[in-house]
């Protein structure tokens, strides 16, 4: 269950702290290999794309690990607020599309050892229109709403760029 203060606004201005108990204990453990990716977008369409920090700068949806325990639904919540502020007013939907990827070498010291590949859920949320939103200045360095043509060449990872076709495919139809 999500704390109450995700019913409260449409675009919270959170600080690093988590609002998940026990969240902030996680930083540096071990990663589960599943993760989500949220593709934030507006009826435009316009895509939410933020900028990572570390270890390299490259520009990707709402992305990140599941906790132990954590369903796919929670997760996707919790990263939409924790990267960017918002809170789900709307619908979060999930995309039943599950991609297996090779975790990048520079990132495999967050799993256990032997594990190289990662589950990734896709999510998609629409919200009613463009916003500012507040990142998480340990995770990401800017943000910006683009076009989904736009975003499908700035993305970083080919599970990205595959969300976004799929985003448009259902747009269109």
């Amino acid at each position: 269950m999500l704390p109450e203060a995700f019913l409260l606004s449409s675009c919270a201005k959170p600080e690093f702290v988590s609002a998940y108990p026990g969240r902030n204990d996680n930083i540096g453990k071990v990663r589960r290999p599943e993760s989500v990716l949220v593709v934030v977008h507006t009826d435009e369409p316009k895509v939410l794309l933020l900028k990572r920090k570390d270890p390299f700068s490259y520009w990707q949806s709402v992305t990140g690990s599941l906790d132990d325990g954590e369903s796919h639904a929670d997760a996707a919540k919790r990263e939409l607020f924790e990267e960017t502020g918002l809170t789900v007013e709307g619908i979060l939907v999930d995309q039943e599309v599950r991609r297996v990827f090779e975790i990048d070498p520079r990132w495999l010291s967050r799993y256990s050892v032997g594990v190289t590949k990662n589950i990734e859920y896709e999510w998609h949320y629409r919200v009613d229109t463009t916003m500012d939103i507040t990142v998480n200045s340990k995770e990401h360095i800017d943000w910006c709403w683009v076009s989904i043509e736009k975003a499908t060449e700035l993305v970083w990872s080919w599970t990205n760029r595959e969300a976004l076709k799929r985003l448009r495919a259902s747009l269109a139809s």
